[in-house]
């Protein structure tokens, strides 16, 4: 599915980090959510872990009731989540892998492993209207099976990518890294599902990732919360959407010129 327009998705779980490190009720994540979408923000992505980390169960009934964006709710194959996520009925549910000593999400969830105890989770959320996208690696066999699943959309992780840009800009790894996510994103369109990227992406990362004219949305997070102390999250979130833009544009008017 190739999109001409690339909508950006927002998490804000980062906010809410910085609220619990003190306790109390500021920075308020619902207030970030409403500036996000007045910088430009087509939808807002939170992830409700385990243990609760950083966005609470009163976050996602705070957001379900007072933004007027897409909800994308980030969560594990669980029971309890599958529970809120059925109560709450966000737009969409991204299924993520989670491991309580990790700082952030790691990598892809191992679809192929788990495919059997992944399957009734997928299948109630498309049950109840819920919009089912997987987090995985960029990797055909993984989106194969995310698509024997039921799943209408994938979320590909891009912090491999990330983190070698880090290591070495203009390095071969850099350059391979980015092949697999631009040979993963065609291969979603040639099976019928919608492909979606983030993770790590920076301004610095986003422009080749955005240019990829069969990915439909990036959701990003943290680099944003973090450029916000130092600009302001309306100022970090346009800078994003205008490099975001600027590199669909011209992906698109070179493919059709």
């Amino acid at each position: 599915m190739r999109a001409s327009n690339l909508r950006l998705g927002v998490n804000i779980d980062h906010v809410a980090t910085i609220r619990n490190a003190r306790g109390g009720r500021f920075p308020d994540p619902v207030r970030a959510a409403k500036l996000a979408a007045q910088a430009g923000a087509d939808g807002i992505t939170a992830h409700l872990r385990e243990d609760r980390r950083h966005i609470s169960d009163e976050d996602i009934a705070r957001l379900s009731a007072e933004i007027d964006r897409p909800l994308n709710l980030e969560m594990a194959a669980t029971d309890e989540m599958l529970a809120i996520a059925l109560r709450h009925k966000p737009h969409a549910a991204c299924l993520v892998p989670e491991k309580r000593e990790e700082r952030t999400t790691e990598g892809g969830l191992d679809v192929i492993r788990f495919r059997d105890q992944l399957r009734p989770y997928v299948e109630k959320l498309n049950a109840a209207g819920i919009r089912v996208s997987i987090f995985i690696e960029p990797a055909p066999a993984a989106l194969d099976t995310a698509r024997a699943l039921g799943a209408p959309v994938v979320e590909l992780h891009t912090g491999s990518y990330c983190e070698a840009y880090l290591e070495d800009p203009a390095g071969a790894r850099v350059r391979r890294e980015l092949q697999r996510i631009v040979d993963a994103a065609a291969h979603a369109e040639s099976i019928g599902l919608e492909c979606h990227a983030g993770h790590g992406l920076t301004f610095d990362t986003v422009t080749p990732v955005a240019a990829i004219p069969t990915i439909a949305e990036l959701n990003i997070g943290h680099f944003l919360v973090g450029e916000a102390i130092f600009s302001g999250l309306d100022s970090a979130i346009r800078r994003m959407r205008a490099l975001m833009d600027k590199a669909r544009a011209a992906a698109v008017g070179g493919a059709s010129g």
